[in-house]
């Protein structure tokens, strides 16, 4: 439905307007299913025309605005739903659940995805209000939080942008200033400054994921990882648990897994090599852990996968 026709149908208040129009603009340039880059280098656009079966996934450092329709990633057992009414903010790298469980063909899941750089929102907090509240302890490293209209108008602007390429280069870093902004001081945007504030735990646990992506098909101890992150062996796992909702060897196992899936269904690549290029010895023990991961053995889940994309 045009916004002329929804005008017609029933009065709009400003904040629906702008989410009707950014459903829009996100619709026109994602014109079908799938995740579409854009002229802005962080900001993807992503459409959904059905719901989908719960999928494990990584998900990167990012923000997430949903225009029109609903999902949700789930971490240990923990839902956080994303929507028009809440966006969804990843602060570390982290194996998930997730699931689009609001989409059709007539109204398709429409989300934009804005990767997020620490170093970016580092900068920001040396200009923003140094009292701003902290949290108590250590947190999960993603959660959702309500979406703001001074949020929604900066991501809107951003988003007209890709009308206007060439003044994309200059205008966008403003709007991608702003947005990070609007996060860092909304609700639960202490979440993020922990993750910028080098000296903090889950900063700490940072460094720590980026040497397990950095050497994720190597034997590390756990010595090496508390090294790396400044802390004992023990505080690490016990924060990198918190923050995870994993030890850092079952992450390791997953990152792992996700890597062979990518190498199987991107290169083609057999199993027993995918599992060898990750770093698995035995070939049996990748398949049952990879079946327990993604519900299916690799051969069989990567085919279905595979039959999925070409049905879409």
């Amino acid at each position: 439905m045009s916004a002329a026709a929804f005008a017609d149908a029933a009065p709009l208040s400003t904040l629906d307007a702008r989410r009707l129009e950014l459903a829009e603009r996100i619709a026109r340039f994602a014109p079908g299913d799938g995740t579409h880059v854009t002229v802005i280098e962080q900001l993807q656009l992503l459409r959904a025309s059905a719901a989908t079966q719960c999928l494990p996934t990584v998900y990167e450092p990012a923000i997430c605005v949903v225009a029109q329709g609903r999902k949700q990633a789930m971490l240990d057992g923990e839902r956080y739903t994303y929507d028009p009414l809440n966006y969804l903010v990843v602060s570390v790298t982290l194996p998930v659940v997730g699931q689009i469980i609001e989409a059709t063909p007539e109204r398709p899941y429409l989300c934009l995805r804005l990767g997020v750089d620490p170093r970016d929102i580092g900068a920001l907090m040396l200009e923003t209000d140094p009292r701003a509240a902290a949290g108590a302890g250590i947190d999960r490293g993603l959660y959702a939080a309500r979406t703001t209209e001074p949020l929604l108008d900066a991501v809107l602007r951003l988003v007209r942008l890709l009308d206007a390429p060439q003044d994309a280069g200059v205008l966008a870093p403003l709007a991608l200033r702003e947005i990070y902004y609007r996060v860092l001081v909304g609700e639960l945007g202490h979440r993020l400054r922990e993750l910028a504030t080098a000296d903090s735990r889950t900063g700490r646990v940072a460094r720590a994921i980026r040497v397990l992506r950095q050497r994720y098909c190597e034997a590390l101890r756990i010595e090496e990882l508390a090294e790396a992150a400044h802390m004992s062996s023990s505080a690490l796992h016990h924060h990198f648990k918190a923050v995870t909702a994993m030890s850092p060897l079952q992450y390791q196992k997953h990152l792992r897994l996700h890597e062979a899936r990518r190498l199987m269904l991107s290169l083609g690549l057999e199993a027993n090599a995918a599992a060898h290029r990750v770093g698995y010895e035995s070939a049996s023990q990748f398949s049952r852990e990879y079946k327990r991961l993604f519900g299916a053995p690799p051969k069989e889940e990567v085919e279905r996968l595979r039959r999925s994309e070409a049905a879409a």
